[in-house]
C-alpha cells in the first residue's frame, strides 16, 4: 500500500498517543510527537518519512489559511510596529547569537551560521496550538507572537537564498531582489482581484446549497494560492494566510473556518507525527548532553532577546515575560533550512542531527515552558514595583459596591448594556485590545489586563464588589480567574460561563458560586420558541424546561441557599401568560363595563392595559368600559387566557350578558 498504510499506521498510532495525552492533561501534540519517534524509521513502521513530511507540509498551510481566516489587520494594528521593525531585528541579533555559540561548541564559521540563521525562526504550529490549548488567543500577548511568527515565516525566503550564497554573499542578492519583487507583485494582485473575485466565488457556490462543494472550494482555494507562490519561488505556507485573509473579509468566512478546521487538524497530525520521525533515538542517546545544552543556551538566549525587544517596544506586564517564554523554541521552517545546509555541505550529517534533535526538543517542552507564564508572572509581581494598570471611563468618585465583569467580548458588552440602562456600577476588565477598544467606545468603565492577575484586581478593587461574572469562553482562564479572586476575596459570588458538566463541576470545586452552561440557555430557548409555535401550553413548556435545568444544573451540584425560593418564582412568572386581544365590534364585551362583564370572575385573566386609538390606559379601574377596536391586555395561566379569548369570540345570543354561556371558571393555579 506504500504511503497509504504509512498514513493508517500514523493516524492509528497518533489516535492512541492523543488519548494518552489527554489523560494525563497534556497537549495532544506532545502525543503526536513522541508517537512519531516510536514508529519513526528505526522501527520500521513507516517506510517514507520523507513523503509524509511532503504532506505535513499541508497541516502548514491549512493551518496558516485558518490563521488568515481569523486574521483581522485591526487586531495586529497595535503590534505592526514590534511585528514589522522588531522581528528583522530579532533574525539579525539571534543569527549572531546562534553564531557565538556555534563558535562556543567549536564548530565552523559556517555551520555557526547555519545554526544562527535555524535558530532565529520560531515554530508557528507549535505556538499556536499552545495558545489555542491554553485558551490564550485573542490576547495581545498571542496577537504580538502571531504579529512576530507572520514576519518571520516571511523571511524563510531571503535565508533560504543568502544562507547558501554565505560563502559569495554578493551573488545572492540579485536573487533576493527577485523574491521581494515576486511578494510585492502577488500582495498586490491578491488585494487588487483576490478581494474581489475569491468572495464572489465562494457566494456563487455558497448558494448551490452543497456543503461539500463548499468544503472543497474552500481547500482549493486556500491550498491552491499557495501552491501558486510555491511556483513562483516564494513560501507555501505564505501564499495560504493571505489567501485567508482575502476570504476573511467576506460573508463566508466565518463557515469557511467552520469547515476547513477539522481538515487542518488531520493534517496537522501528520506535521506533529512527522517532526517526532526526524528524531533519531540513538545519536540522541548518544549525543543527549550536546543537545540539551544546545536546547538551553538556544531556549535562554532567544527567550531573553525577544522578552527585551518585546519590552523596548512598549509592551508591559505580562506580555514580555509571555511573548519569551512562548518564542524560545526553533521552529518547523528550520527543517527546510538544515536539509538545505546538509545538502549543499554546508552541514555535516553529525551537526544536521544535532540541530534536528535541538529543534524537536525544543519544540517538545514548548507547552511546559509557556505554561509558565502566569506563575513566574505572579512571583515576579510580588517582587517588583507594580506598574500603573489602563483604565477608561473609570468613575471619579472610586468604585464600590459594584460589580466586576471579567470579559469584554460579546456576553460581557451585552451585560454591560443592561448594568448601563439600570444604573447598576461595574467596570469590564479586558486584556484584548481589540475588545478594549470596543469597550470604550461603547463608554463602558474598562481595565486593560488579566483579570487573573492580582494588580488588575486591585485596579478594579474587587475587595468592595458586590459580585464577578466571567464571561471568559476559554475554561482555563476562567479557572485562573476563579482560583485568584476566592483567595483574594472568599465571599464574593463569582458567575462563571462553561461549555458541559465536567469544565461546570471543576468550576464549582474552584468555588464559583455559579456555573452557565450558554450552550444550554440556548438550546431551552429555541426549544421553548418552537413549542410556542405548536400551540403546546406555556405549563407543559416550562415543566419541560425546568426539568432540564435541575437534570443539568442540580442533580450533580447543590444548590446556594436561595436558589430554591428563585427558582419557584421564576416558573411561577413564566406559568403566566400576557396576552393581547382586539376586541371587535360585535362582541358582547363591547359597550359594557369590566364590572359588568365579569372578565375576572368568569375567567380569571386581569385586564391590566386598554389600547385605545394610540393612547394607553394601564390598570383600568372596575367602572372603565370597553369599545370595539380596543386592545386588550390580559395576563393569567394558559387555560384563562383561553377561556378569556373564547368569550371574545363568542357569536352566541348576546341579550343579557348574565346568559351568556361563558366557559367554566378557572380557579388561578400559579
Amino acid at each position: 500500500m506504500g504511503i497509504a498504510a504509512d498514513i493508517v499506521v500514523i493516524v492509528v498510532a497518533a489516535l492512541f498517543g492523543g488519548l494518552v495525552a489527554q489523560r494525563l492533561k497534556q497537549p495532544l501534540m506532545l502525543g503526536y510527537i513522541i508517537v512519531g519517534v516510536l514508529i519513526g524509521p528505526l522501527t520500521g513502521r513507516v517506510s517514507d518519512v520523507h513523503e509524509i513530511e511532503k504532506l505535513a507540509e499541508i497541516g502548514v498551510a491549512l493551518l496558516l489559511f485558518a490563521l488568515g481566516l481569523e486574521f483581522s489587520l485591526k487586531e495586529l494594528r497595535p503590534v505592526r510596529d514590534v511585528a514589522l521593525i522588531g522581528t528583522p531585528l530579532q533574525i539579525v541579533l539571534t543569527i549572531a547569537y546562534g553564531y557565538g555559540v556555534g563558535r562556543f561548541l567549536g564548530w565552523e564559521t559556517v555551520p555557526a551560521l547555519w545554526l544562527g540563521g535555524v535558530a532565529s525562526l520560531s515554530s508557528t504550529m507549535v505556538i499556536l496550538k499552545t495558545l489555542m490549548n491554553q485558551g490564550r488567543m485573542g490576547t495581545l500577548s498571542s496577537r504580538v507572537m502571531i504579529g512576530i511568527l507572520i514576519v518571520q515565516d516571511l523571511a524563510v525566503v531571503p535565508l533560504l537564498i543568502l544562507l547558501p550564497q554565505l560563502s559569495d554573499p554578493a551573488s545572492g542578492l540579485p536573487i533576493l531582489g527577485m523574491a521581494a519583487v515576486k511578494s510585492a507583485i502577488f500582495l498586490t494582485v491578491m488585494i487588487l482581484l483576490g478581494t474581489r473575485l475569491l468572495p464572489k466565488l465562494l457566494a456563487l457556490i455558497a448558494s448551490w446549497n452543497s456543503r461539500e462543494l463548499f468544503l472543497v472550494s474552500v481547500a482549493a482555494i486556500g491550498l491552491g494560492v499557495g501552491y501558486a507562490t510555491y511556483l513562483v519561488g516564494l513560501s507555501f505556507a505564505f501564499g495560504a494566510f493571505v489567501a485567508g485573509m482575502v476570504l476573511s473579509e467576506s460573508d463566508f468566512g466565518h463557515q469557511a473556518l467552520s469547515d476547513i478546521i477539522p481538515l487542518r487538524d488531520l493534517f496537522g497530525l501528520l506535521f506533529f507525527t512527522s517532526v517526532g520521525m526526524l528524531l533519531d533515538p540513538v545519536f540522541f542517546m548518544g549525543n543527549w548532553q550536546q543537545i540539551l545544552l544546545l536546547v538551553l543556551l538556544i531556549g535562554l538566549g532567544k527567550g531573553v532577546l525577544l522578552g527585551i525587544l518585546t519590552r523596548l517596544f512598549g509592551y508591559r506586564n505580562v506580555v514580555p515575560l509571555a511573548v519569551g517564554l512562548g518564542m524560545f523554541q526553533i521552529g518547523e521552517f528550520s527543517f527546510v533550512l538544515a536539509q538545505l545546509g546538509h545538502h549543499s555541505g554546508a552541514l555535516n550529517d553529525a551537526i544536521y542531527a544535532t540541530i534536528l534533535s535541538t529543534t524537536i526538543v525544543s519544540m517538545l517542552i514548548t507547552p511546559a515552558v509557556s505554561g509558565l507564564t502566569a506563575p513566574l508572572y505572579a512571583r515576579f509581581r510580588r517582587l517588583w514595583n507594580r506598574e500603573a494598570v489602563q483604565t477608561i471611563n473609570l468613575p471619579g468618585y472610586g468604585l464600590s459596591g459594584h460589580i466586576v465583569v471579567a470579559g469584554g467580548g460579546r456576553v460581557g458588552q451585552h451585560i454591560a448594556r443592561v448594568l448601563k440602562q439600570l444604573d447598576v456600577p461595574f467596570v469590564i476588565v479586558e486584556q484584548g485590545h481589540l475588545r478594549m477598544e470596543e469597550c470604550k467606545a461603547a463608554g463602558f468603565p474598562t481595565i486593560y489586563g488579566d483579570a487573573s492577575q492580582e494588580v488588575v484586581l486591585e485596579a478594579a478593587h474587587i475587595e468592595q464588589a458586590q459580585q464577578l461574572l466571567v464571561t471568559l469562553p476559554q475554561i482555563d482562564a476562567a479557572r485562573s480567574i476563579v482560583e485568584r479572586v476566592r483567595r483574594l476575596h472568599p465571599a464574593l459570588h463569582i458567575v462563571v460561563r462553561a461549555e458541559g458538566g465536567e469544565q461546570m463541576g471543576a468550576l464549582y470545586e474552584q468555588g464559583a458560586y455559579m456555573v452557565i452552561l450558554p450552550e444550554l440557555e440556548a438550546g431551552l430557548e429555541i426549544a421553548r420558541q418552537a413549542l410556542l409555535q405548536l400551540k403546546m401550553p406555556v405549563s407543559m413548556i416550562q415543566s419541560y424546561t425546568d426539568t432540564v435545568r435541575r437534570e443539568m444544573y442540580a442533580s450533580s451540584f447543590a444548590p446556594h441557599a436561595g436558589e430554591d425560593e428563585l427558582a419557584a418564582l421564576k416558573s411561577a412568572r413564566d406559568l403566566l401568560e400576557l396576552t393581547w386581544e382586539e376586541l371587535d365590534s360585535e362582541s358582547v364585551l363591547a359597550g359594557k363595563s369590566i364590572e359588568a362583564s365579569k372578565v375576572r370572575s368568569r375567567t380569571g385573566v386581569t385586564v391590566v392595559g386598554v389600547l385605545r386609538q394610540g393612547t394607553f390606559v394601564s390598570n383600568p379601574e372596575a367602572g372603565f368600559q370597553l369599545e370595539g377596536g380596543d386592545l386588550l391586555a390580559v395576563i393569567g395561566a394558559h387555560r384563562q387566557v383561553s377561556a378569556f379569548q373564547e368569550l371574545c369570540r363568542w357569536d352566541g345570543e348576546r341579550t343579557t350578558i348574565e346568559t351568556m354561556p361563558y366557559p367554566s371558571p378557572y380557579p388561578v393555579d400559579i
